[in-house]
């Protein structure tokens, strides 16, 4: 079933499936949008002599897992005569230069936070920089990591490349005294596509924070297994992407402070599948302590499904190898085969494999429990009260994916969703009197609500349940608006109100202050502050706000009946 493939394509197909997790680019106009991926038009200031160096010697960085024995990369060489950058800091293994922007802040790119995982070091745990001389300096940002063309993401995937381990950052101070805080995106695409280009240049990092964006690898390359994998990494394999995730916060805790940031105030936020890897920190012991703050936008640890086991992940790497090795399929000769495979043939071959899931076109969506990044079920862990136990922001759009199975059979997929309780599901959705009811004014019509109820509106309202259960705050939202009043809210509309100010003549309650609320999260750990709404923490009630065409107002257990049918993240 390929039907949620679909969801990957342009937004202006709102009658279809709307674009899965796209990320904040530069339009033409210069304002931040979802469908409209372009260059940054921030414009840097001339060099100013001479570039004064930040800090001292550079830390050391940890390892996500123990280091495999593999080749080392050539250090990259000094920078060629060009264009100079306006300011150096020594960070984890050498020097990066940075631009002065015309608004008082610090812009880096392309900075490697990690080996470029190519070759040899093809799905394996991500290994430290090696150690280069000079001063790395880019005013471009970083390819991409490496992926195929749906459309919507055409330019980044042109330029797309497996050696992509590179983060950005923004930052209006060099001192360490300034303590700024820290703010970590994780870009969306289904974990198959998008990158960290464009984040850094919104208006987010005009706001006395300090903004990074990092990249993973993605789809086959991000989040394969392989029972020779398996063998040769002690047991566990898969979760490649994840590990690069920590390995990125990693880098964060070592060296953000060189460029005014606290690595003790770090919040992680992600949107979509960005959204879902935040939810995955949060699951993961590998990342305990990195972060202090988790925002998830339109994104949740399992969308809705049910995991996928080790050896059921392996099993998909099996039918992998079988297209490129003529060994046998589960062998580490086979293996090595796929190592030496082309990258973009491998990629589009990992799209077209059919997962054990109710919508194939979420692939790499479907959390897998290698044993190692992930050793349970991010529902066993919050359950269990494992989680990380820091505060979090989560939410939804109120008309966000439509869902594959729902879409071939809506009655079919309420009796496979809900088993022994389907008729309550029928009666909620007023299925039992009315093939097809009227669609709601916010929520659209009745596969679009299920759906939505089903991979995210729910599983959120689930995960402010349970870490509030767990001792920690909570905030839910509902954004039920987009920025283009002519559109419907749909799956990323976040994202002109994360990265976007407020444009001139566009009255206050048709543009809900997400960038203010993510802000003054990150600075004090609660939403909620001068100027701005209240925004009650979800606690027994199950409060949440929603953000309406009308304003926000609270409102206590969002679609409580049909949620409580739901037990997942």
């Amino acid at each position: 079933m390929k039907a949620g493939l679909a969801g990957l394509c342009l937004l202006a197909a709102l009658t279809a499936l709307p674009a899965f997790a796209q990320q904040p680019l530069r339009g033409p106009d210069g304002r931040y949008r979802m469908i409209l991926p372009g260059k940054t038009s921030a414009k840097p200031v001339q060099p100013v002599p001479p570039p004064p160096v930040i800090s001292s010697a550079p830390p050391e960085s940890g390892l996500v897992a123990p280091r495999i024995e593999v080749p080392k990369i050539e250090a990259p060489a000094p920078i060629p005569a060009g264009p100079q950058p306006d300011v150096i800091v020594p960070v984890t293994g050498g020097q990066i230069g940075g631009e002065a922007w015309t608004d008082g802040t610090f812009a880096f790119k392309a900075v490697p936070f990690a080996a470029p995982p190519v070759g040899s070091l093809r799905w394996t745990p991500p290994q430290d920089v090696a150690a280069w001389q000079g001063v790395r300096f880019s005013k471009a940002s970083a390819p991409g990591c490496l992926q195929a063309d749906y459309g919507w993401q055409t330019k980044i995937s042109q330029a797309s490349s497996e050696d992509c381990l590179y983060l950005e950052i923004r930052t209006p101070s060099l001192s360490r005294e300034a303590k700024k805080p820290v703010m970590v995106f994780f870009h969306g695409g289904a974990n198959r596509a998008g990158a960290g280009e464009g984040t850094i240049s919104s208006d987010l990092g005009k706001r006395d924070v300090v903004l990074v964006t990092l990249q993973y690898r993605l789809g086959v390359f991000g989040f394969l297994s392989h029972p020779a994998l398996t063998a040769e990494q002690g047991g566990a394999s898969g979760n490649y992407a994840l590990m690069d995730q920590i390995k990125a916060l990693q880098w964060v805790r070592d060296n953000i402070a060189r460029f005014g940031g606290d690595p003790d105030n770090v919040t992680i936020f992600g949107h979509s599948a960005g959204g879902q890897d935040v939810g995955l920190m949060l699951a993961s012991p590998l990342a305990r302590g990195l972060f202090n703050k988790a925002i998830e936008e339109s994104g949740t640890p399992q969308f809705g499904f049910a995991p996928r086991t080790l050896s059921q992940n392996e099993a998909l790497g099996i039918r992998l190898a079988e297209q490129f090795s003529h060994d046998p399929a589960d062998s580490a000769r086979a293996l090595a085969d796929l190592r030496r495979a082309p990258a973009l043939a491998l990629q589009q071959a990992g799209d077209k494999l059919e997962p054990p899931m109710e919508d194939a076109g979420f692939i790499w969506d479907q959390a897998t429990i290698d044993g190692h990044v992930l050793p349970k079920s991010p529902a066993e862990v919050f359950r269990a009260g494992e989680g990380a136990k820091v505060p979090l922001i989560i939410g939804v759009s109120a008309r966000e994916l439509r869902l594959a199975d729902v879409s071939a059979s809506l009655y079919g997929a309420i009796a496979t969703r809900f088993g022994d309780n389907r008729g309550k599901a029928l009666r909620f959705y007023k299925l039992d009197v009315d093939k097809t009811p009227k669609a709601d004014p916010v929520l659209g019509e009745v596969p679009l609500q299920l759906s939505t109820d089903l991979m995210l509106r729910c599983p959120a309202d689930w995960m402010a349940r349970q870490v509030t259960a767990n001792g920690q705050p909570a905030w839910l939202y509902q954004l039920d608006i987009d920025a283009d009043p002519k559109v419907d809210v749909h799956h990323g509309s976040e994202l002109s109100f994360v990265f976007n100010d407020r444009p001139e003549g566009v009255k206050k309650d048709r543009w809900p202050a997400l960038m203010d609320y993510w802000v003054q999260f990150a600075k004090t750990g609660n939403p909620s502050g001068k100027k701005l709404d209240e925004w009650k923490p979800y606690g027994r009630k199950g409060r949440y706000i929603e953000f309406s065409r009308k304003g926000s107002r609270t409102d206590d257990g969002m679609r409580t009946d049909i949620c409580a049918l739901l037990d997942r993240p």
